[in-house]
């Protein structure tokens, strides 16, 4: 019995060979800029069996794109978004110039943190490591407005309800601490939305400022802020699983 191929949308494609946005992808589409087997199609949702049909940009093949790997120190103020309705802006700032292909955040940091954002063209990899349950763990340095003492650390990994949904930390530890605020460090094994911010409200405690340093076992180091590096091949194995042309 022949298996028949998996077809895929068009757009879709365009994505997952690293070259765009899914939604970039559509626009391209609508707006006549792609063909099929030397054929202008205008439905992002045209579906493409494997790699048998020759798919153009402009004339330019539109074969996947050399896949990127990226860290970047995200900079306090800037929204990790590739584009802001309120014009406010967005980690690309700091990768302008690069001379990169188009790559797209791997998880989020909002607007007021910093520290460790991923960036790849590759959707599958993003996926394994942004996946709720087999994603890698994330490490903060976390500065509140008070000095958290071992049961209220405990009580952090033990979490608290807050509008209906129990938030916890894998673990929490003293850093340093002064006469008014602390330094903690905090290790989240899942990813929901403000998970630190929203914990630490449940106790009253307010946060200062907000650090990832470390996704698994991969850490910030020593790179600048708003700086950006490769990942060697051995950190991409790491965090996840590398995907394939699709």
């Amino acid at each position: 019995m022949i298996t028949p191929l998996r077809r895929i949308g068009l757009a879709r494609v365009l994505s997952k060979r690293g070259l765009c946005s899914r939604s970039q992808a559509a626009q391209w589409v609508a707006e006549g800029r792609v063909t099929v087997d030397g054929r202008v199609v205008l439905d992002p949702e045209y579906p493409i069996s494997g790699n048998l049909q020759e798919i153009s940009l402009r004339g330019a093949d539109a074969n996947q794109s050399d896949r990127v790997y990226l860290m970047l120190n995200k900079p306090r103020g800037l929204v990790t978004s590739t584009r802001d309705e309120q014009g406010r802006d967005t980690v690309y700032r700091c990768l302008e110039g690069a001379g990169l292909p188009w790559v797209a955040p791997v998880g989020r940091l909002d607007k007021a943190s910093e520290g460790l954002l991923l960036f790849s063209n590759d959707p599958e990899w993003a996926a394994s490591v942004t996946h709720p349950e087999h994603g890698p763990d994330k490490t903060y340095h976390v500065q509140v407005d008070a000095v958290p003492d071992a049961a209220m650390l405990a009580m952090l990994v033990q979490g608290v309800e807050v509008e209906g949904e129990h938030l916890s930390a894998k673990s929490a530890r003293l850093l340093r601490s002064g006469s008014r605020n602390a330094w903690l460090e905090i290790v989240l094994d899942e990813g929901r939305n403000r998970q630190i911010r929203r914990l630490l409200g449940g106790f009253d405690l307010g946060v200062l400022r907000l650090l990832r340093t470390a996704i698994g076992p991969v850490k910030l180091g020593p790179l600048t802020k708003g700086g950006n590096r490769r990942l060697t091949p051995v950190e991409i194995g790491l965090l996840g699983t590398p995907g394939t042309k699709p």
